[in-house]
């Protein structure tokens, strides 16, 4: 009966997407202004509470500034914080003026930084107060940032430089830029394999894309009493997207709270705490919860109603171990960054099977092709297809048209991962066809590391692949040739590692090194990194 249930829903299905919307303005005015949009919870649980009025007033205060500043519709804004009230309130300042809001993860290293701001073309930069010590050095090397506006109660100033204060000065009352739902609203940077970082841009109508992956995975969300909360970051599709803007969409609260580190203790004192009912968990963090809190006194007072994961399967003894100690059986996803929440589980509609992506989220029609471009059966591997028109998908490549076309040849988005169907519409993951390397709920491509790691003058060649893990789903490991065989292995192992670190972030440097004469090269040049994984599953 249930699994009728979806079936009846998924042939029922009809997008209603109008001409004009825009995300900001579908928040803020659909929504009572004195129902709860964000607790700001502080790393000692200090909470703060705002409702959607106080986030109207906080929003159109951060538009007129940037009006001010002659930010024009179209042009982009980076965002670079982490889970916060002013992370909110920076996006829809930017959508009510009709900009472009590229979220930044808030532990880029300075190279990444630089690429993704000066690749976007971003005229704007919000940025904590407290990183600005960190990134002052760096900003002669933005080429187009005209304003910094940075966020907290003793924020700098100077030159270019806003401080959050001065925001607060600016009025409460702004004319929005209408947009159509087909405008750019969002560039979300995804790494690939080779080359450098893709600017997937995104339209205003990428929120309503989102609402039936939501529904699902939430299981008919909303319901009374919901209130959200991830430890993924907003910068994120995953947070951002799955979570955020989705929820505040249909006026449910979300809390905000990410130390820098995951800690399972004060996650489960935070869900304790604020009562939390709906979480999405990347499977890295559920394994740590359950490598840290073994008792089951430790979930004793932790009532959740919906549990969400993605980025990688669950194993089935994950699986058993969320249902035995939360009492709820998981909805596991599926998506990517250029087209996102395409799969997914609701187990109050049919019986997820373990280790599976899900059913095609209700109004996205998707295939499964080989490598001769026939659609396969059922049991047979394909590669995941996705049809266009399609809400979630993504508009073109920020300024790479070439790749654009690659990803939506023959008007579908080709994913590159390859998946089983079985019978009842179930599909399955197989492997992906690049090289992009899943850790700790990060996707991240080879190309961007190894570049950070030939800066090392001691490395002649490095290849990066992902190495199976069981906390993290795979850690980052790098195969360098050394300039001379006669170095210091560890000392230079420590540098390289650091190295990325400075450059890209804590969580893109390699756990391991290994020193190699060569690497597996094919004949035009290219590294083999497929042989590289190979060798590493053959290892006993």
């Amino acid at each position: 009966m249930a699994g009728n249930q979806y079936s009846e829903r998924y042939r029922a299905f009809q997008w209603d997407i109008p001409r004009n919307f825009n995300m900001a303005q579908a928040i803020l005015e659909k929504n009572p202004g004195d129902h709860i949009a964000i607790i700001d919870v502080s790393e000692d649980f200090d909470a703060k509470f705002y409702r959607f009025s106080d986030i109207r007033q906080m929003a159109c205060r951060l538009a007129n500034t940037l009006r001010d500043l002659g930010l024009e519709s179209g042009q982009r804004v980076g965002i670079l914080l982490s889970q916060s009230v002013e992370l909110v309130v920076s996006h829809l300042a930017v959508y009510l003026n009709g900009a472009i809001a590229v979220p930044l993860f808030s532990l880029f290293g300075d190279e990444a930084l630089t690429y993704r701001l000066n690749d976007a073309g971003c005229t704007v930069l919000v940025a904590s107060g407290e990183d600005w010590e960190r990134f002052r050095e760096l900003r002669r090397e933005w080429h187009h940032i005209r304003n910094v506006i940075l966020t907290g109660t003793s924020s700098p100033t100077g030159a270019g430089v806003i401080s959050w204060e001065q925001v607060n000065t600016a009025s409460e009352r702004f004319p929005m830029r209408p947009t159509a739902s087909g405008d750019p609203a969002l560039i979300i940077y995804t790494s690939g394999t080779t080359g450098s970082p893709k600017g997937a841009v995104h339209a205003h109508r990428v929120l309503l894309g989102h609402m039936p992956g939501v529904f699902m995975s939430h299981q008919d969300f909303p319901q009374p009493g919901d209130l959200l909360w991830t430890p993924a970051d907003w910068a994120w599709i995953g947070g951002l997207l799955d979570v955020l803007l989705p929820s505040l969409y249909q006026g449910i609260g979300v809390v905000a709270f990410r130390p820098r580190k995951f800690d399972p203790e004060r996650a489960l004192e935070l869900m304790r705490r604020f009562h939390i009912r709906n979480v999405f968990f990347p499977p890295t963090a559920l394994r740590l919860l359950r490598q840290s809190m073994t008792s089951r006194d430790h979930y004793r007072d932790v009532h959740l109603r919906t549990l969400a994961s993605g980025g990688e399967a669950l194993s089935p003894d994950l699986w058993d171990w969320i249902q035995s100690v939360f009492g709820i059986v998981p909805a596991e996803f599926y998506g990517q960054t250029e087209a996102n929440l395409l799969l997914s589980n609701q187990p109050n509609a049919f019986s997820p099977q373990i280790g599976s992506m899900g059913r095609a989220v209700y109004g996205h029609y998707l295939r499964l092709f080989n490598d001769k471009g026939e659609e396969v059966k059922a049991g047979e591997t394909g590669e995941i297809v996705v049809d266009l028109p399609d809400p979630v998908a993504f508009l073109q490549y920020w300024n790479k048209p070439e790749a654009t076309e690659e990803k939506t040849a023959g008007g579908q988005v080709h994913t590159g991962d390859l998946a089983v169907k079985d019978e009842e519409g179930n599909f399955y993951f197989v492997a992906r066809r690049d090289d992009v390397i899943n850790s700790s709920g990060y996707r991240m491509g080879p190309a961007e590391i190894e570049a950070a790691i030939l800066s090392h003058p001691q490395i002649a060649m490095a290849a990066v692949i992902g190495k199976p893990d069981p906390i993290r789903g795979e850690i980052i490991k790098a195969f360098v040739v050394p300039v001379s065989p006669l170095l210091n292995k560890e000392h230079i192992t420590k540098e390289i590692q650091n190295l990325v670190r400075k450059k890209l972030g804590a969580h893109e440097y390699p756990r391991e090194v290994a020193f190699v004469e060569s690497l597996p090269m094919t004949t035009t040049g290219k590294i083999q990194r497929r042989i590289l994984r190979e060798q590493e599953k053959s290892k006993p």
